[in-house]
């Protein structure tokens, strides 16, 4: 019962973050701005983002309930919060601000700690550390979506 509780309270976080984030997007991929930007070649069509991070945060909240009932630890935790903020925060920094470099910064922080936790992590976690690989995956086609974006604007 509690890893069912604690794959619901990651759940409800996790999703509850993609919710926020897509709040701060203010129009996001339907505005202007974004629009009229030079997109790389190899961007996906949108719906395909609404799918890739369903599946990642489904697969996140698999992965993290071994992570916080296998030796919990504050920085664990530190480390979690981290990656929710960062998460969410990119949203409002590349769509809401049009701050196109600062979202690369946060992406490029993001797959760091993504990696961090796969790798770092992995001996403790190898029964569930592939579920993080749909996150690394995307994180590193969103990070050279941002790059040609940054390079070719």
């Amino acid at each position: 019962m509690k890893k069912a509780a604690l794959f619901s309270l990651f759940f409800a976080i996790n999703f509850g973050g993609l919710a926020l984030g897509m709040w701060l997007m203010n129009n996001g991929p339907q505005s202007n701005w974004y629009y009229d930007l030079n997109k790389a070649p190899w961007t996906p069509p949108s719906w395909v983002f609404g799918t890739a991070w369903s599946t990642i945060m489904i697969c996140f909240s698999i992965y993290l309930v071994p992570f916080f009932t296998k030796n919990y630890s504050i920085k664990k935790l530190r480390l979690y919060i981290i990656q929710v903020v960062l998460n969410v925060s990119w949203n409002y920094v590349f769509f809401n601000q049009h701050w196109v470099a600062g979202g690369l910064i946060v992406l490029i922080l993001l797959t760091s700690l993504i990696f961090y936790f796969f790798f770092i992590f992995y001996k403790e976690q190898k029964q569930t550390s592939y579920f993080l690989l749909p996150y690394m995956i995307w994180l590193c086609v969103a990070t050279s979506l941002n790059l040609y974006i940054l390079i070719y604007n």
